[in-house]
Order: structure tokens, then C-alpha cells, then sequence
């Protein structure tokens, strides 16, 4: 009997002993702090949601207005949006030396002031001249919003996984799109161009400050995590290499081929955007014709997410970029032989393109990331970006021209040369990846 109550005892405290260690590890868990990059890929997101919102699906509908409220040539303010595009280039080019001086957050927040203002200006401009003066505020502004901003401020946090993290990041921009393209119709029927890119703008400008202030304010060192939250050191994926400063860039293969590859990739892939809503209402109607761009939106969001879980950490990241474009292709080529009615097909192709259009831009960083040296990422993120939107930005108005010369009417009917030629290109973005792996 006192050995059982002595029993007994014995096992009540090794009970309670155990019940007051598991409450003191979950104390213990609950008073670590959560991985700050968390919040960084869901401003990242918020980021270029505006971003994208402003400064890439705006234009197009800033054309519209400025031509309903002036009556001025199309041709003219086709101009202003190329010079609001080229223009962005040249700012995007030097974004990470102002992000190394100021960093992300208050380079976006001058961002979407300097945005803002520019929109006000196509809204309110009376001169033809100051539509290009309005052209330099919005292009300048929203590439501080845009991808460069995107990899600068997932960078820090994340190294092992990174192309996840780029990829929830990304989407961003493609719900930008899905969102903003509506709400700048609405409000402009509403309330007039005027208020509704004042209304936009300076939300945009309360959010992105918040933004900057509360989550990209914040660096690892700062707050004493680690990238990808490891309670190690990260080892990254970039290879032992020297860095190459200055020209030596330029001179290298490997940068030369990204760069030419992303370029030729998005050009093609901006001709297709700027014309294929146009070629597809004729056969489909305006509504159905929107619900097959939405189509290839939501196809591109879930390329990104499927190339970033499946792909695996070591993979020759140039041939995964290759690989999207051979889908791009394939869904060129299948545009090349419809009919004049054959839906399906169209439909098929429309899901081919929209497939690998997200990763057009996700994985060039990722690209970067996997073959320089850690301090030249940024600037080679940056050039690669600033020279793609220096070519994309002629896209639309020299795709334009072809249909115009080929008699182009809708898909399957005159179409056969545009989209060859664009398959043409994705071919040529193709080899330029392959062409730049290493030996």
C-alpha cells in the first residue's frame, strides 16, 4: 500500500513535470517572433498589384480617355504611352543603386507619387505636349512598383526559396490586372478620368507608404532572422563566379543571352496582349472575348505556382525558361492552322500561351540569382528588365502594322503571318536561354 501511494506520487509529479515543460516550450514557441518575410512576399504582392495596376493595364485605357476627352490622333497618343514605357526603362536601369541609397520602401513611395501625378496628367493635359510630360511622371513612377522592386524586396528574405516566394509575389502583377483594367473603366464612366485617377492614385500612395513603413522599413539584420527562416546560414544558389563590375556585364555571355532572351520573349508576348482581345471578338463577342483573356491571366498565375513547387533547387533554370516559351510556340503554332471557327483549338491555344506568359517574368531574377555573384543579382535584374521594356515597349504598334499589312481580320481569317511571326520570336527567345548556359 505505501508503495503504491509512493508510486503514485511519483507518477504525479512526472506528470505535472511534464505538463509545466510542454506549457514552457509552448511559451517558448509562442514568444518566438513569425518570419517577417512572410509579410514582405504579401506587400510584395500588394506592391506590384499596384503597380501593375497603374503603370501596365492603365495606359491602354488612359488612350482611350485621352482620345474621348480631345479628340487628338490615335497615332499621337500611341506615342506618349511608348514614351511612358521607354522612359520607365531608363528609370528601371537605376533603381538599384536608389534602392541601395534609400531602399525599397521610400523608392516606391516616390513611386506612386511620381504615378499618380503622371495619371493626373493624361487626365487633365490640354496640350499635346503635356500628354508626354505626363508620360514621363507615370512611366518613371510605376517600375518603382514594378519587378525590380518585386526581387529587391524578396531578395534579403528569401534564398532557398526564393522561387516560390518570386512566384506568390509576381501574381501580384497579373491580379493588378484582373482588378485595375475593370475599376479604371468603372470609375471613369462614373465619375470621369480626372477624380478616378485621384481617387486611385492616392490610395495608392496611403497603401504603398504603409507598405514601406511597416514591412519593407524591415531588413533580417534588423530584426535578427535569417533568409527562408533557417537557424542557419542559407546557402545560395549562385555559383563561385567573380563579379563582373561595370562593362565587364556586358561582355559576358551569360548576361547578354538573358538579356536578349527576355527581350525577345516579351515582345512577342506584349504584341500577342496588345492585338488578341481584338482578333478574338469577332468569332467570340466582346464578353466571351474578355473571359478568354481572363483565361490566359489565370493559366499564367498557375504557371508560375507549378514551375516554383515543382522545379527543383538545383535545375538549370534556363532550360525550365526555355521549356515555358516551347508552350508559348506550341500555342503560336496552333493559331497559325486554325480555322475560321474552330473554338476549341482557339481555346486550347489561348490555355498553351497564357501557360508560360507568368514565368516570362518570374524566372529571369531567378535566372540571375542561380549564375552571378550575389552583388551583381540586383544590377543584372535590373538591366535585364530595363532593356525588355525598352523593346516591348514598340510591341504594340509594330505588331499593329503587320496585322494592318496582312489583311488580319480575326483569328483564323488573315491571322496566319502575325502569329507565325510571333512564333518566330519565341523560338529565337528559346535559343537565346540555351544558348547562355554554361559550359
Amino acid at each position: 500500500m505505501v508503495r503504491h501511494r509512493a508510486n503514485h506520487r511519483s507518477h504525479g509529479v512526472r506528470h505535472a513535470g511534464g505538463m509545466r515543460t510542454q506549457a514552457a516550450a509552448t511559451r517558448r514557441d509562442r514568444s518566438q517572433p513569425v518570419f517577417h518575410g512572410r509579410h514582405v512576399v504579401r506587400a510584395a504582392f500588394v506592391l506590384a498589384m499596384c503597380g501593375w495596376g497603374i503603370g501596365f493595364y492603365g495606359p491602354p485605357i488612359y488612350l482611350q480617355a485621352v482620345i474621348a476627352r480631345t479628340g487628338w490622333p490615335l497615332a499621337w497618343v500611341s506615342a506618349a504611352v511608348t514614351v511612358h514605357f521607354v522612359f520607365g526603362a531608363l528609370v528601371v536601369a537605376r533603381l538599384p543603386r536608389w534602392h541601395a541609397r534609400f531602399g525599397v520602401g521610400p523608392c516606391a513611395v516616390a513611386g506612386a507619387v511620381a504615378s499618380t501625378l503622371g495619371v493626373l496628367g493624361w487626365a487633365w493635359c490640354g496640350q499635346p505636349w503635356q500628354l508626354f510630360v505626363a508620360a514621363l511622371a507615370s512611366g518613371g513612377g510605376w517600375v518603382a512598383m514594378g519587378a525590380v522592386a518585386v526581387n529587391a524586396a524578396i531578395a534579403p528574405w528569401f534564398v532557398r526559396t526564393r522561387p516560390a516566394a518570386l512566384a506568390t509575389a509576381y501574381n501580384g502583377a497579373s491580379v493588378g490586372g484582373v482588378l485595375f483594367s475593370p475599376l479604371w473603366v468603372a470609375l471613369i464612366g462614373a465619375w470621369g478620368f480626372g477624380p478616378a485617377a485621384l481617387v486611385i492614385g492616392l490610395t495608392t500612395i496611403v497603401v504603398v507608404a504603409g507598405l514601406a513603413r511597416w514591412v519593407f522599413a524591415h531588413s533580417p539584420q534588423s530584426l535578427g532572422q535569417r533568409p527562408d527562416s533557417d537557424t542557419a546560414p542559407a546557402s545560395t544558389a549562385a555559383p563561385a563566379v567573380p563579379a563582373l563590375p561595370g562593362r565587364l556585364l556586358w561582355r559576358d555571355r551569360r548576361f547578354r543571352t538573358l538579356a536578349l532572351g527576355m527581350a525577345i520573349g516579351l515582345f512577342a508576348q506584349i504584341g500577342v496582349l496588345a492585338h488578341l482581345f481584338a482578333l478574338l471578338v469577332p468569332l467570340f463577342g466582346a464578353q466571351r472575348a474578355g473571359w478568354a483573356i481572363g483565361l490566359a491571366t489565370a493559366c499564367a498565375m498557375a504557371g508560375r505556382v507549378v514551375v516554383a513547387q515543382v522545379m527543383p533547387a538545383a535545375a538549370p533554370r534556363r532550360v525550365v525558361a526555355a521549356l515555358g516559351y516551347a508552350v508559348q510556340l506550341l500555342g503560336m503554332l496552333v493559331l497559325c492552322g486554325v480555322g475560321e471557327n474552330q473554338v476549341v483549338p482557339i481555346v486550347l491555344a489561348i490555355v498553351l500561351f497564357g501557360s508560360g506568359i507568368g514565368n516570362a517574368t518570374s524566372l529571369p531574377p531567378l535566372i540571375a540569382q542561380q549564375e552571378f555573384a550575389p552583388p551583381d543579382v540586383p544590377r543584372v535584374v535590373a538591366l535585364v528588365v530595363a532593356t525588355a521594356q525598352g523593346t516591348y515597349a514598340f510591341a504594340p504598334v509594330l505588331f499593329g502594322a503587320l496585322l494592318q499589312a496582312s489583311g488580319a481580320v480575326r483569328v483564323g481569317v488573315g491571322s496566319t503571318a502575325f502569329f507565325a511571326t510571333v512564333a518566330l520570336l519565341q523560338a529565337l527567345a528559346l535559343a537565346c536561354f540555351l544558348a547562355g548556359r554554361r559550359d
